[in-house]
């Protein structure tokens, strides 16, 4: 299985070289196809050639740009998918090249080719704008410890997860990661469940306790008995749920693919009546080809095909400049339309860190409280004794005595200080010195602290809710997003509380990684036609729920490689009220590229009607193409300006 991994990581990575390979030979071969074209058009100019050797000379720039949209295009029909934009393309310029072999008509050889050439430049577009950030999970692998202490005739090996069996008994000391699933046989020890549950409080075990593999062991050394083979642990799970989500996921097809699904077969049939009526009538066939071919090369949406990615492409661009990652096109289109978004708790919504919330105190001043709470504290590497110290910064100043620092697992630390003892933890700690301790009505992790075994009060520490959570529930709302969720891997009370903190209108706690998957699963089938579901989170757990979900967002400041790597948006600054944002900036680059749309089919239709009566020619047709397009990314740029909003 070793193996296995190592190959994997391997193939990640080649298959991203080869991505950036791909864009950059369809950068050259559009640069020597434009060259060739210039060739051409002097080899026309300088040498009298006949019209099929003409022909073969711009049939080299012709097939090497337009290699890929023909081969597209027969495929298409092979799949019985006539009308796509390639289909459209190819009917286009082959008629146009073909044009110069009626006895009455010119040749239009050269817009052939610069059709073909405009429209490869817009898929270079697209392919540059989606740049594949999903093409590997290889910092997934983070996760996985790479070897791990087992106990073997009672020698102490060093062996990789794998060639350990179930039933037999590993050695876990501070500082590393939990590598396979087990029960504690001896020991006792605060895990760090962050990266699997997203719970930012650490979990005491001891004997008897379960053990989740990808937890960090904080503080003891423990021996675990291993109950499920690599394979089968939870890691190993997680691992496997994101690189299959990606597989459930429901793209929304392309703008221009949906458009040129309804375009295409319309234009083409009008082009075969333009032809077959007048000449029924006793037209000249000459004539109508050439109006019906002319018909379709104005027809020929490129104004469209360029500027609809490119207006995609700056409001990538645009977000981008606003901290806002956005992983393609389609993301785009998604987000514009985004009708419920999911919150994960611990390190969105709040900041994963703990804050002394209130101070309650039974026998001496708050202050007092903190400066003994902070004191006993001060060695310990747990995040609530963090909280504790930073309440209480200056305890730098004041010469106190602290002697004896005990940790006692599972219970809290206690610590004689100017020769008194003073404990600090849970309830168990309490009850093991004879304290009577009070609850607290707060909510939040409760810290009790009793003097020589008379309780003297306790502390409230509280995961901090950013400063503008409330803010992007509000913001979400006014935007129209109809329904907004909070999951949590927390205790239920602490999630009842934040969530009433920020109005959103459901929550569910207590959640493990799977569990976040099935509810997001649910609301995904609970959701309206057309409305998309967006989920934002930040921890390794939440990597299958981004995967999974429509659009998925994660904060990319604190966020895990993991959770960045499975998600379509990621925002920079870890600000949840840049989900709102995200969706302004989404809708307004949809509004452009619809204007554009209208814009271009509006000039098209006029030369159309022209050229159906013969008013037009072909440069004609030509021209209000390119003009159009020429105005259409002016206008598409636009999309890049986002400080408006």
């Amino acid at each position: 299985m070793a193996h296995t991994h190592e190959h994997h990581h391997c193939e990640s990575c080649e298959h991203h070289h080869h991505h950036e390979g791909e864009t950059r030979r369809q950068l050259v071969l559009i640069l020597v196809a434009a060259l060739l074209l210039v060739g051409a058009v002097l080899v026309e100019h300088t040498l009298h050639l006949a019209t099929w050797q003409l022909l073969l000379v711009y049939l080299v720039p012709y097939l090497l740009v337009g290699y890929g949209t023909l081969k597209e295009a027969a495929e298409g029909i092979a799949h019985g998918d006539f009308f796509n934009e390639h289909f459209l393309m190819t009917v286009a310029t082959v008629g146009a090249l073909a044009i110069g072999f009626l006895p009455e008509a010119g040749h239009e050889f050269v817009e052939a080719v610069a059709v073909m050439l405009f429209f490869s430049v817009g898929e270079l577009f697209e392919a540059y704008a989606e740049g594949k950030s999903r093409d590997s999970i290889a910092h997934l692998m983070n996760l996985r410890p790479d070897t791990t202490t087992v106990v073997r005739d009672g020698k102490e090996l060093i062996v990789t997860p794998e060639e350990v069996a179930v039933g037999e008994t590993i050695v876990i000391c501070p500082g590393e990661r939990v590598p396979l699933d087990g029960v504690v046989l001896t020991g006792a020890t605060a895990l760090n469940t962050a990266a699997i549950t997203g719970e930012t409080l650490p979990r005491d075990v001891a004997a008897g306790d379960e053990v989740v593999s990808g937890c960090v062991n904080l503080s003891g050394v423990v021996t675990v008995r291993v109950t499920a083979a690599y394979g089968e642990s939870t890691v190993a799970k997680i691992i496997e749920l994101v690189e299959h989500a990606g597989e459930h996921k429901s793209h929304s097809e392309t703008f221009i693919a949906r458009f040129a699904h309804i375009y295409t077969p319309i234009v083409v049939l009008a082009a075969v009546a333009l032809v077959v009526i007048p000449t029924l009538l006793g037209g000249a066939l000459a004539t109508w080809l050439y109006r019906a071919l002319m018909f379709l090369v104005v027809s020929c949406p490129c104004a469209l095909v360029i500027s609809v990615p490119l207006t995609f492409f700056a409001g990538i661009g645009g977000a981008s400049r606003r901290g806002i990652l956005v992983k393609g096109a389609n993301y785009i289109d998604m987000l514009a339309k985004v009708g419920t978004v999911v919150f994960d708790k611990t390190g969105t919504l709040t900041h994963g860190v703990f804050d002394v919330t209130a101070v309650h105190p039974a026998t001496c001043d708050e202050r007092q409280l903190l400066h003994l709470a902070a004191h006993v504290e001060h060695f310990t590497t747990h995040p609530i004794g963090a909280a504790l110290r930073n309440a209480f910064p200056d305890e730098a100043i004041d010469g106190c005595a602290v002697e004896e620092v005990e940790e006692i697992a599972g219970q809290g630390i206690s610590a004689l200080i100017d020769g008194k003892r003073v404990s600090v933890g849970n309830i168990k700690l309490m009850e093991a010195v004879g304290a009577e301790w009070r609850d607290c009505h707060h909510s939040g992790t409760i810290i009790h602290v009793a003097i020589e075994g008379v309780y003297a009060g306790h502390i409230v520490t509280n995961d901090r809710i950013k400063d503008d959570s409330a803010q992007a529930i509000d913001a979400l709302r006014q935007a129209g997003v109809a329904h907004t969720v909070m999951l949590t891997g927390d205790r239920d009370e602490v999630g009842a509380h934040v969530a009433a903190k920020l109005g959103v209108d459901e929550y569910h706690a207590e959640l493990l990684p799977a569990d976040k998957v099935q509810r997001v699963e649910q609301l995904l089938t609970q959701r309206e036609r057309g409305k998309w579901l967006a989920f934002v989170g930040d921890g390794i757990n939440d990597a299958p729920v981004l995967a999974r979900a429509d659009v998925g967002i994660a904060m990319g400041g604190l966020g895990s490689d993991a959770a960045i790597e499975a998600a379509d948006v990621v925002l920079m600054d870890d600000k949840p009220s840049k989900v709102a944002l995200a969706i302004k900036i989404a809708r307004r680059t949809l509004s452009i590229a619809r204007a554009n749309v209208v814009f271009a089919i509006a000039v098209k239709l006029t030369v159309l009607l022209l050229a159906a009566f013969g008013l037009a020619t072909l440069w004609l047709a030509v021209f209000a193409d390119v003009g159009v397009t020429v105005l259409a990314v002016l206008n598409a740029m636009r999309a890049l300006k986002s400080h408006k909003l």
